[in-house]
């Protein structure tokens, strides 16, 4: 780990060395993870475990007492300061000694509180540093993965779906969509899980029209279909499935709308390749749907980046075009939400390879059944 560590600062400090800025900060979890091997969570988005401070010449980690034994365990490479003031207060002693002139942030991790705090704070103490968004250097800091980050991501995902065969036969009419959450959550919990990637959706019948429902009190009747959406998180690495099954014997309308999105989602994850268009993905999925008489029934993008966070880049909708490379991990994800009936969502994990796609999920989306 260390060598992938210095490989990375490497890379970091010669887009510094480019940039506008001499100095960066680092705030988010996932890059701080990503750039030091430290793995202190931040609890809310108004709480951290700390921060990183990289440039040519220095590495420093500032945290708090909750954390300094395991950032110094953690993140030998770097520096570690405790402050016992708040970040922002140690923030001039730290930016003094890496005689910074311009500090690169992350404009989407940095509030406007923290921001002014930290000027406050500079101001205070007459140290002139120019604060400058830092988003060409960090916002796609790890959008192409490396082999033994995909293999993490594929152990999280075999965590996830050997919880779901697991429970499945458990899963019976009578029982609430909370139940059912709860007994996916508990098994991916034992089948390895340090965390769930995200709270796990169980969407029964009507409630499977909304693409985030939470689950509730409803019960799981025969003859509607019901939607899973579920992930774990191993060695830091997240996954990302859905399936959709219909308790007891589909109908015809349940077929041709999973039929629908089975198709088109396998039509979009054979098109992946390097070099094609984000959007042209997309458009492969949504144009099918829309052509089998379902437009305007698939609202979202079609995907999105999974990595250390739930979401990253890349991702895979109309809304921005990006060139797919290798080692871009994303769902495939296409829907079909019809108010007042129901829904069918199917999602698997892809990555680009150097000559196409590798599907990285073990079980397809047709092997489940609920009587």
């Amino acid at each position: 780990m260390k060598k992938t560590i210095k490989k990375r600062l490497a890379s970091i400090k010669e887009l510094i060395s480019k940039g506008r800025f001499d100095t960066l900060i680092i705030l988010s979890e996932e890059n701080r993870r990503y750039l030091s091997g430290y793995t202190g969570e931040d609890t809310q988005i108004d709480e951290s475990a700390g921060a990183l401070f990289i440039n040519r010449n220095k590495l420093v980690l500032a945290t708090d007492s909750r954390f300094e034994e395991q950032a110094k365990k953690e993140a030998p490479m770097f520096k570690t300061v405790c402050y016992k003031k708040g970040l922002a207060a140690e923030m001039p002693k730290i930016l003094s000694s890496m005689k910074t002139k311009s500090l690169g942030y992350e404009s989407w991790r940095m509030s406007v509180r923290q921001r002014r705090d930290i000027k406050r704070h500079l101001n205070k103490d007459r140290l002139k540093v120019r604060l400058l968004d830092s988003a060409k250097i960090t916002d796609n800091l790890r959008v192409r993965k490396d082999r033994p980050e995909i293999n993490r991501i594929k152990k999280s995902l075999a965590v996830a779906e050997t919880a779901f065969k697991t429970i499945l036969p458990d899963i019976r009419p009578g029982m609430t969509e909370k139940e059912a959450a709860w007994l996916l959550e508990q098994e991916m919990r034992m089948s390895g899980a340090e965390a769930l990637s995200f709270p796990v959706i169980t969407a029964s019948g009507l409630n499977s029209a909304l693409p985030h429902a939470i689950p509730g009190n409803r019960k799981i009747k025969k003859g509607e279909p019901l939607l899973f959406d579920w992930g774990a998180k191993v060695d830091g690495f997240c996954s990302d499935i859905s399936r959709t099954i219909f308790v007891g014997k589909p109908t015809k309308r349940f077929k041709k709308v999973f039929t629908t999105v089975h198709d088109a989602q396998q039509m979009a994850m054979e098109a992946v390749k390097p070099g094609i268009s984000s959007k042209k993905i997309d458009s492969i999925a949504r144009d099918h749907i829309d052509k089998k008489g379902f437009k305007g029934l698939f609202g979202h993008g079609l995907g999105h980046g999974v990595g250390l966070a739930i979401h990253e880049p890349p991702g895979i909708s109309p809304l921005r075009d990006v060139k797919l490379l290798p080692g871009m991990v994303f769902t495939v994800e296409p829907g079909i939400y019809i108010p007042g009936w129901g829904g069918v969502r199917l999602e698997n994990m892809v990555a680009v390879t150097k000559d196409g796609v590798e599907i990285l999920n073990k079980t397809g989306c047709t092997e489940f059944k609920i009587d």
